[in-house]
C-alpha cells in the first residue's frame, strides 16, 4: 500500500494529511491520485467509507491556484450532511496550502452564502438545487471552473437530480477535468459519464470488501417487547465510544432517544423532521464525543461520513437490503474494526436471510448477554476510570480527608464505595414502552409457498382414491 509521500503533490497538503492523521493511503486513494494528478477523467466506483473524499479532495486542492480569487473546482453532492462533511475535508487538505472550501445548500440562509461567496473561495461544495439557485441569481458562474466532482452520483439521479446535473455540467468549460464517484453504475450514470467525460479511467473497489470486511456482524432473537432492554443491556456490555442506533420511523427516533437519556444514555436523535440548525448541532456533539450515541433513520444518516464510530445498532431491520449495507458502512472504517449488532423478532427471520445473500456473508446469531455480565462490565468500567484519576489526577487536596475516612473504615470498603458511586447499575429498562413497529416480511413466490408440497393435481387424485 502506497504512502501519500510517493504522490506528486504539494508539501503543504503533505502536512494536512499528517496532521489529520493519514499514512498508508486506502485502495481508491492509491489507485485515483495518481490518474487524477495526470487531468484525467475518472470513474470511480466506491462506496462511503472507502476514503473517496481524500482521494477526490487531494487533486481538487493541488490543482488550485492560490494566486487566482474564482472559484476553481466544484464537488457536487447529493444531501446538506455530505456537503458540509465534504467541505470541512477538503479545508483540511487545504489548511496549509491557503485553500477554502464553500458549503452551499439549502436550507440556509441565501444572503449568508452570498456573503461567503465574495469572500472568493477556490472550491465550492454544494448540492444541485441551491447549486442552480445560485446560478440563476448569477452568484455563482461556472466558466472558471476547472475541475468538477460528481459525489455518490447514483444517489443524486435517484433523488430526482439528473435535470439539475445536465443543466449544471452543460454551464460549465468544456476543457475541464471531471471525476465522477459512484457505489453503481447505473445506465443513468453510464449516460452522464458519456455524455460529459473524455475517455475517462474506471476505478473500482469491490463493495463487498468495503462493507463488510472489517464488520462482525451479530444477530440477536428478541420479541419486540424485549428491545429496549436488549440494547441497554449491549450498551453497558459494548461501552462504545460513538454508536448509531438506527430505527425504521420518525416516531422510533423520537421515543428511542427519549428513552435512552432517560436510563442515562447520551443519546439525540436525528431525522428528516429535524431542523437544519438542530442537526448541525447534534452532529458537531456527536463528532466532538459530547454526545455517544445517535439515533437515526436511514434518510437522516444517508451521506454521514463520521469518523471513529465502533458499533451500529439495527434497532429495527431495514426495509432492503442495501440499506442494511448501507448501515453497517458507518463503522469498520479506515482499517478498523467495527460492530454491527441486529435485532431480529421471530417472524424477520426469512428477512436475515436475504440480507446474507446480498452481503455474501453468514451472520453470527448471539444469545444476549446476562444482567450479571453487564454489571461485572460497568463495574470495571468504573474500576479503570479510578485507577486513571489516581495515576493522573493531583489528588493531594483531598490526602487529609483521605486519610479521616481511612481511620472510620477499612480501605476495601472505601474503594468499594467509591466503585459503586462510579458505577452505572442497569435499570429496570422493561417499564419503558416503546410504540410497536410492525416486523417486516418477506414476500414469498407462489413456488416458495409451496416448496415440499406435493403437486396439486397429485394431491387431488389421493383424496379421490381415498373417497
Amino acid at each position: 500500500m502506497s504512502t501519500f509521500y510517493e504522490f506528486e503533490i504539494h508539501h503543504n497538503i503533505h502536512r494536512a494529511l499528517t496532521h489529520m492523521g493519514f499514512e498508508e493511503a486506502t485502495p481508491i486513494q492509491e489507485q485515483t491520485i495518481p490518474i487524477a494528478l495526470t487531468g484525467r477523467d475518472i470513474i470511480g466506483q466506491a462506496q462511503t467509507g472507502t476514503g473517496k473524499t481524500v482521494a477526490f479532495g487531494v487533486p481538487l486542492v493541488n490543482m488550485v491556484d492560490v494566486e487566482a480569487e474564482k472559484i476553481q473546482g466544484i464537488v457536487i453532492a447529493p444531501t446538506r450532511e455530505l456537503v458540509i462533511q465534504v467541505a470541512e475535508e477538503i479545508n483540511k487538505i487545504g489548511r496549509f496550502q491557503n485553500v477554502h472550501a464553500l458549503a452551499i445548500y439549502g436550507g440556509q440562509e441565501m444572503n449568508k452564502q452570498i456573503r461567503s461567496l465574495k469572500k472568493k473561495p477556490q472550491i465550492i461544495v454544494a448540492t444541485p438545487g441551491r447549486l442552480m439557485d445560485h446560478m440563476r441569481r448569477k452568484t455563482i458562474r461556472l466558466k472558471t471552473i476547472e475541475m468538477v466532482v460528481l459525489d455518490e452520483a447514483d444517489e443524486m439521479l435517484n433523488m430526482g437530480f439528473i435535470e439539475d446535473i445536465t443543466m449544471i455540467l452543460s454551464e460549465m468549460p468544456e476543457e475541464k477535468q471531471t471525476l465522477l464517484f459512484s457505489a453503481t453504475m447505473s445506465k443513468a450514470v453510464l449516460q452522464i459519464a458519456k455524455t460529459y467525460m473524455k475517455d475517462p479511467e474506471t476505478v473500482a473497489i469491490k463493495a463487498k470488501e468495503v462493507t463488510v470486511k472489517n464488520v462482525s456482524q451479530l444477530c440477536y432473537k428478541v420479541r419486540e417487547s424485549e428491545k429496549f432492554p436488549t440494547l441497554c443491556r449491549l450498551l453497558d456490555v459494548n461501552n462504545p465510544e460513538l454508536a448509531i442506533v438506527f430505527g425504521r420511523t420518525k416516531r422510533r427516533v423520537d421515543e428511542l432517544s427519549e428513552a435512552l437519556n432517560k436510563f442515562g444514555y447520551k443519546a439525540e436523535g436525528i431525522h428528516g423532521d429535524i431542523s437544519q440548525d438542530k442537526r448541525s448541532s447534534i452532529m458537531k456533539r456527536f463528532k466532538e464525543g459530547r454526545i455517544n450515541l445517535l439515533v437515526a433513520t436511514d434518510v437522516a444518516a444517508r451521506g454521514l461520513d463520521i469518523s471513529g464510530v465502533s458499533h451500529v445498532y439495527n434497532f429495527d431491520l431495514p426495509q432492503d437490503p442495501e440499506s442494511y449495507v448501507h448501515r453497517i458502512g458507518r463503522t469498520g472504517r479506515a482499517g478498523k474494526t467495527g460492530m454491527a449488532l441486529t435485532f431480529v423478532t421471530p417472524s424477520e427471520i426469512d428477512h436475515i436471510k436475504t440480507i446474507e445473500k446480498v452481503t455474501k456473508r453468514t451472520m453470527e446469531w448471539v444469545s444476549v448477554p446476562s444482567k450479571e455480565e453487564a454489571i461485572e462490565n460497568q463495574q470495571r468500567k468504573a474500576a479503570d476510570l479510578l485507577m486513571e484519576i489516581a495515576g493522573k489526577a493531583n489528588l493531594y487536596s483531598y490526602h487529609g480527608i483521605a486519610k479521616h475516612l481511612m481511620q472510620e473504615e477499612d480501605p476495601v470498603t472505601l474503594v468499594s464505595a467509591a466503585l459503586k458511586i462510579l458505577t452505572k447499575e442497569p435499570k429496570d429498562q422493561g417499564q419503558v414502552k416503546l410504540t410497536d413497529e410492525a416486523p417486516l416480511r418477506v414476500k414469498k413466490s407462489r413456488a416458495e409457498k409451496h416448496k415440499g408440497e406435493k403437486p396439486y393435481r397429485e394431491r387431488r387424485r389421493r383424496v379421490k382414491v381415498k373417497n
